[in-house]
């Protein structure tokens, strides 16, 4: 079993940037990728950021040149560094875990991007 905290969502201008971060706890040698999800107002959920445990990325293009995300295996922590946020960031932002078998997910931390 693997359990995913968010944090670090909030309010901020256009421009702006945030740092999310997912805390990992459980059965964490069982992951093999995570990655960030997000769902806004009347859109389906989409792919956001995905990180392999080997370190391999992947973006939506929406977010190419303006996220990153990057894991820290020692602390069990993934984070989603968002620079330049547009209004069309805004969202509920979900951590994702994938394992061989199931995929795990937190609860989510909003974002909101608004002057």
């Amino acid at each position: 079993q693997v359990q995913l905290l968010e944090s670090g969502g909030g309010l901020v201008q256009p421009g702006g940037s945030l740092r999310l971060s997912c805390a990992a706890s459980g059965s964490i040698f069982s992951i093999n990728a995570m990655g960030w999800y997000r769902q806004a107002p009347g859109k389906q959920r989409e792919l956001v950021a995905v990180i392999t445990r080997g370190g391999s990325t992947n973006y939506a293009d929406s977010v190419k040149g303006r996220f990153t995300i990057s894991r820290d295996g020692a602390k069990n922590m993934v984070y989603l560094q968002m620079n330049s946020l547009k209004p069309e960031d805004t969202a509920d932002y979900y951590c994702n875990a994938d394992s061989l078998s199931r995929r795990y997910w937190g609860r989510g931390t909003q974002v909101t991007v608004s002057s």
